[in-house]
Formats: structure tokens, C-alpha cells, sequence
């Protein structure tokens, strides 16, 4: 279960398998990872990452389908 009282702002992150995450908005995105530009409170990054992530498999897994 997710914690989703943080309101702190977060920022939606991609990796290059077309992962989502949630990051702290005030953190530097870690090394293989970039911004997708979505940020608002974990909660508001939660639901947005549900909104747009809808094949959970890796990009490399679903190319070789």
C-alpha cells in the first residue's frame, strides 16, 4: 500500500524501460532516469502515473511481443 499523505511535491519519473516512479520534486532525478514534466503532491503523482501507465511490462519485454 502506498503512502499518500505526503504532500510534498513530487515529480513523476521514467526510466528507459518506460518505469514510472515518484520522486521528490526537490531531489535531483537519479542517473537513468528522466522527468516526465507531471508533478503535484505523491498522491496527485500516484494517480497520473495510473492514468498513463496501462502496460506494466517493460519496454524491452513488449518490443520482443
Amino acid at each position: 500500500m502506498h503512502d499518500t499523505t505526503d504532500d510534498r511535491p513530487h515529480a513523476v519519473v521514467v526510466n528507459l524501460e518506460e518505469q514510472y516512479s515518484v520522486w521528490p520534486a526537490t531531489r535531483d532525478v537519479p542517473a537513468g532516469w528522466r522527468a516526465t514534466g507531471f508533478t503535484g503532491s505523491r498522491a496527485e503523482c500516484l494517480a497520473h502515473i495510473d492514468e498513463v501507465w496501462t502496460d506494466m511490462r517493460p519496454l524491452s519485454l513488449r518490443h520482443a511481443s
